[in-house]
């Protein structure tokens, strides 16, 4: 493992610059949805999670362009309430995507089966409750149906 070890007495010089973090990078993608605005993302890892949540995203109509580590994103034409149920459910990091989805357009649909990963058989049930008690609507036929009447509201919640 590389380390670096620092002896006292002497000033310190130079710049380290840290690696991107998915789990930094993917709630962020997903809060571009918020916005009609260009959204300019620096220090994006090029990684699997990354690359599958902004094909997600270019799926509900983001206009995504990825240059080196940056990434910028324009959700403008988003009118898709419903991501692609293959993609949404290789990557845990896609239900970041149920918040913004339900504020801006007031729905949200994705197969049941939707998570990503099996690490201690997580389950989505804190987010669906989570979203409902911000005001929105929870319908469960096969799908995670999500629905808010009119804006979402904020609430204490434990």
């Amino acid at each position: 493992m590389t380390s670096f070890m620092i002896e006292g007495g002497y000033p310190l010089q130079g710049e380290i610059r840290p690696i991107g973090n998915k789990n930094a990078a993917l709630p962020l993608l997903a809060a571009c949805l918020l916005t009609d605005e260009p959204v300019t993302l620096h220090n994006v890892p090029d990684i699997g999670d990354v690359r599958t949540m902004l094909d997600i995203l270019a799926g509900l109509g983001v206009d995504v362009r990825a240059n080196g580590d940056s990434v910028r994103l324009c959700a403008k034409g988003v009118d898709n309430p419903a991501p692609d149920a293959a993609l949404f459910g290789q990557i845990r990091g896609s239900l970041t995507l149920m918040g913004p989805l339900l504020a801006r357009l007031g729905h949200f649909v994705v197969d049941a089966s939707a998570g990503g990963d099996d690490i201690g058989r997580r389950r989505i049930d804190t987010h669906l409750q989570v979203l409902t008690a911000l005001g929105g609507t929870l319908l469960h036929n096969g799908k995670f149906e999500l629905r808010a009447a009119g804006r979402l509201c904020g609430t204490d919640i434990l």
